[in-house]
């Protein structure tokens, strides 16, 4: 069975963008693969943060999975800080690629210029992602279009490891595209994608909202005067949002979906929306909230660190073996 490895990094409270368009996918991953679902805890430290804020989030986000359906038994889902071998393998990456590599990297160039004071870790994180993806001998990795540069360092990583080292010890992982859950844009600016961060809370839906929030929070989103519900993102960018989160809370197809309020007004067309997504999060946080009082969370977290640790120590320890230092 090939082997899937995603990593999130608990950076707060997921959209429903978020969970449409990745975390759902996670679900059936679990059924056709050996999937490794990692919060990544010590990315999220490369900027500044509040440590009780980020021990509650790494802890609502392991939840969030579990209480979403992905199955312990099925997947293994730990913390990466639990894991020492993930810094101790991107020591190892480090000390294997080139300064060149790291510092033409996108996401660092961009999150640099925002930053008054930049620490190292921004500019050496990639290699830490890249022993995450390495340590479990990863087959697939589901990324989307601001992390295929990571990747790409991750197969330059490995190509140059084994030619090294003249032994097959990694894993050359292939980018993974699931099948697409749909883009989810703004409530408020269809033309930008949901973000958790945006400042306008009205903009998006938290999967932990509460069904008078997610309502209200539809009725407010943008549509426009025509009254008509049709899909036509580039005239009617608000209308066919509304359609996509419909269509991905639901088992209708936008084209049914079309079909069925051919005759009918916003008013009706929001409530709908809105109960089909209250019926789809209402069950969830019931089940994340029972998780977060419970030790269900803590066994299922230290399991998932057994395994993982099993499997990343032995890549680790062949790694070290080449290398001179075991």
């Amino acid at each position: 069975m090939k082997r899937i490895f995603s990593g999130v990094q608990p950076s707060g409270i997921p959209t429903i963008g978020n969970y449409v368009g990745a975390m759902k996918q996670f679900i059936d991953l679990q059924e056709d693969y050996d999937a490794f679902y990692c919060v990544v805890n010590q990315h999220a430290i490369t900027v500044p943060q509040d440590p009780d804020t980020l021990r509650q989030r790494t802890r609502q986000l392991a939840a969030l999975y579990l209480a979403m359906g992905i199955d312990p038994n099925k997947a293994t889902i730990f913390v990466q800080s639990d894991v020492p071998a993930h810094t101790k393998a991107a020591w190892l990456v480090q000390c294997l690629t080139p300064l060149g590599e790291l510092e033409r990297m996108t996401q660092f160039k961009d999150k640099a210029q925002k930053q008054e004071s930049v620490m190292a870790g921004l500019l050496t994180y990639p290699p830490l992602m890249v022993a995450d993806i390495i340590l479990y001998q990863t087959n697939l990795v589901p990324v989307g279009e601001d992390q295929k540069q990571h990747l790409e360092l991750t197969r330059n990583f490995v190509q140059r490891f084994n030619h090294r080292y003249k032994e097959d010890i990694l894993t050359l992982p292939a980018h993974f595209t699931p099948k697409s859950g749909g883009r989810i844009m703004s409530l408020k600016d269809p033309t930008s994608k949901m973000s958790k961060s945006d400042s306008n809370q009205k903009a998006f839906i938290s999967v932990l909202d509460d069904p008078k929030k997610i309502l209200k929070k539809v009725k407010s989103a943008v549509t426009d005067s025509s009254g008509v519900i049709a899909y036509d993102p580039e005239n009617k960018p608000g209308v066919s949002n509304l359609l996509s989160i419909y269509s991905a809370f639901s088992d209708k197809t936008i084209s049914e979906l079309e079909e069925a309020y051919a005759d009918s007004g916003y008013g009706q067309f929001k409530q709908d929306i809105a109960d089909a997504v209250i019926a789809v999060l209402e069950p969830m946080q019931t089940k994340y909230n029972e998780l977060l009082t419970s030790d269900t969370l803590d066994d299922v977290l230290q399991q998932g660190a057994k395994r993982a640790n099993e499997e990343a120590n032995k890549t680790l320890a062949e790694m070290e073996r080449v290398m001179g230092i075991r």
